[in-house]
């Protein structure tokens, strides 16, 4: 059966029955139909001076056409764990309507490790980009209005840097010139749209604590500069408090179960090639209080990732996880050494030994944040004995160990192995998590310590203007900030096409942008985009409604 036929023959519990497994009771959802319901903040407080559990962090290689499967083995962890009897839930990410309707396809698991209902959280689930989306435009609104009724702020029109944003992938609304059309209808100005995904209102609500904070994080957005270059926040122009509003539901996590009725926060979504890559603080903290281990995902590769989680988000929420998991497949090591994807059917040991130096390379990078590593090889029908061993040798010669996963056949009973390893590697209590740089180290200083640290690129390839910029943050007060990379998620480099791990390259950053609420500085690289586009063929054009008003082609 396919993914989406799977998740229809689900045997879902009511959601009331799935909170009460981790103490929530039916008072403190707010139901979204029979499967779904957010979380109370009255009831998130209550449990702020309970105990953490333990936090396990779930990443992989760098994404290739023979796929991964990040999500699919973080949902089948959780499941492997409360299999061998442990209290376990998962924390993963909302998704974007952009690259379900482009090239992606859906983001809730794969198989038998997937998050239910599958077709409400991959399309409109209960609203939170909607209103993510809606708190942002509001702010773009208010703001070009401050400028038409007199421009009380002395807003200079040409350092607007506040741009709108939609949940869709639109390459036609990267740069476009607003206000055209006369005296009415305001001052014409150069601006652009980025995707929901890349807002800093999308980061806020990620890393916001509660509704207060979120408030005072949105307030601090600077949103244009005066003629003097100093900066208007969004709290000059009062737009914090609606944007607040707006936002107050999509504050809360989203509770949904397993394929086995297990729980499963979703919530928040930031891309991890353009922003930072992980759950919300709020969901993955409250779960913390709520279970004895928790499974969360960041996004992408562990370079782009993993590296965002432990240095932006670990940073900013106090957190320290006590295992990293690192998925790989055997048809992505092959693909890696140089195998088309036509070919990846054939046994080809060589290839696969080859293609692990991308696999290899980020058992070293997650080592240097003093966090035990496991390999989980998702397994795939066609793979090997050989081939799985050949992995399994090269893991070990990096000092780990890489367990076989058969989670997509078989659910939670395909992740024992890996679950009692993950559990072993808690106990041993060997987890001394730090960020890769400190917070007193200079803003290109810090760019520089990824790009050479993680990506392995012989330097930094950055203007004078860049570098002008980055200093004046730094007087500005912002220099203790960490950095969000903007790159391509498909290599070390910001070449997509060089996959393995490459070495001789440089690490262009082509702009730099300044999430003051969020509290990080954006450095966007080479020619990543923070408004994709849609591929020749997407998949929207096989996504449609059959006979029976069944949703068809999401998977």
């Amino acid at each position: 059966m396919s993914d989406i036929e799977i998740a229809r023959k689900a045997n879902k519990k009511p959601i009331q029955e799935i909170g009460a497994k981790i103490g929530i009771g039916s008072d403190d959802l707010l139901p979204y139909g029979h499967d779904k319901a957010k979380v109370s903040a009255d009831f998130i407080k209550s449990k702020a001076n309970d105990a953490d559990g333990n936090l396990i962090l779930v990443t992989a290689i760098n994404p290739t056409p023979a796929g991964e499967g990040k999500t699919t083995t973080t949902v089948g962890l959780g499941d492997g764990l409360n299999k061998i009897g442990k209290n376990a839930m998962v924390c993963i990410r909302e998704a974007s309507l952009g690259p379900n309707f482009g090239m992606k396809g859906g983001a809730a698991g794969g198989g038998y490790a997937q998050v239910v209902p599958m077709e409400e959280m991959n399309l409109h689930f209960t609203g939170d980009f909607h209103a993510i989306t809606s708190a942002h435009n509001l702010c773009s609104a208010m703001l070009d209005n401050h400028i038409y009724w007199g421009n009380e702020q002395e807003i200079d029109v040409r350092r607007v840097v506040w741009r709108r944003v939609l949940d869709m992938n639109d390459r036609a609304l990267r740069q476009i010139t607003a206000s055209l059309g006369g005296v009415a209808n305001g001052f014409p100005r150069e601006t652009g749209f980025d995707i929901t995904v890349a807002s800093e209102v999308m980061a806020i609500l990620c890393l916001a604590s509660d509704l207060d904070d979120l408030q005072k994080r949105l307030g601090d957005m600077i949103v244009a500069y005066r003629r003097d270059r100093s900066p208007v926040f969004c709290r000059d122009i009062k737009a914090d408090g609606a944007m607040t509003v707006l936002l107050k539901d999509a504050m809360q996590p989203n509770l949904v179960q397993t394929l086995e009725n297990n729980p499963a926060f979703v919530h928040g979504g930031p891309f991890a090639n353009i922003a930072h890559g992980c759950n919300s603080v709020v969901a993955t903290k409250t779960a913390l209080k709520l279970c004895d281990y928790v499974v969360t995902e960041a996004g992408f590769g562990a370079d782009l990732g993993a590296e965002k989680f432990l240095n932006i988000k670990c940073r900013k929420a106090g957190l320290a996880p006590k295992a990293v998991v690192l998925v790989a497949t055997i048809r992505a090591m092959k693909m890696n050494g140089g195998v088309a994807k036509g070919d990846l059917g054939a046994e080809n040991v060589e290839a696969v030994n080859s293609g692990c130096a991308n696999l290899g390379r980020h058992i070293e990078n997650l080592g240097k944040f003093g966090v035990p590593v496991v390999v989980a090889i998702n397994h795939f029908a066609g793979d090997t004995e050989a081939e799985v061993q050949a992995v399994k040798d090269f893991v070990a010669s990096k000092g780990t160990e890489a367990v076989l996963c058969m989670h997509w056949a078989k659910g939670g009973e395909g992740t024992i192995d890996l679950a009692n390893k993950v559990v072993e590697i808690i106990d041993a209590g060997k987890a001394n998590y730090a960020p890769l740089y400190p917070d007193d180290m200079g803003l290109a200083d810090k760019i520089e310590a990824i790009a050479t640290g993680i990506y392995r690129a012989d330097s930094v390839v950055m203007d004078k203007k860049i570098r002008d910029q980055l200093a004046q943050w730094e007087e500005q007060g912002y220099g203790k900030l960490p950095v969000c990379m903007a790159k391509t998620q498909y290599s070390f480099s910001t070449d997509p096409g060089q996959r393995g791990a490459p070495t001789g390259f440089d690490i262009p950053v082509r702009e730099v942008r300044l999430s003051a609420g969020a509290g990080f500085v954006v450095a966007i690289c080479g020619e990543i985009m923070t408004m994709p586009g849609l591929p020749r063929v997407p998949s929207a054009e096989s996504i449609m409604l059959d006979d029976d008003g069944n949703v068809q082609g999401l998977f």
